[in-house]
């Protein structure tokens, strides 16, 4: 797969998840997630997409995944790449650095 493909989702809402007291918000662990990436991988290009779950969502493919959430089948933030699950909840780099160098992404 094509590094320029991957897709890097993450959904959230501005409330803590109840079962993450002491974990970053949601937008707070999608702006530190795109640092890092941009550190770890400068210049390889993917995107990166911040979902709110408490605002209306036009997008379908958003809306299932927000939609899940709210049925409390996964913690938030939710973090996808490429529709795979990566994380949730408490979000750790290590999981998301694995999966994205499986995909061809290279450390400097």
């Amino acid at each position: 797969m094509a590094r320029n493909s991957v897709s890097i989702e993450i959904y959230g809402a501005n409330v803590h998840c109840a079962s993450c007291v002491n974990a970053p918000s949601s937008k707070d662990t999608y702006e530190w997630l795109q640092a890092a990436i941009d550190r770890k991988y400068p210049n390889t290009p993917y995107n990166i997409t911040y979902i709110d779950i408490e605002q209306p969502i036009e997008n379908e493919h958003h809306a299932k995944w927000a939609q899940r959430i709210l049925n409390d089948e996964f913690f938030y933030p939710l973090v996808l790449i490429n529709n795979q699950v990566i994380g949730e909840g408490y979000i750790q780099l290590k999981p998301i650095y694995t999966e994205l160098e499986r995909l061809g992404f290279q450390s400097v």
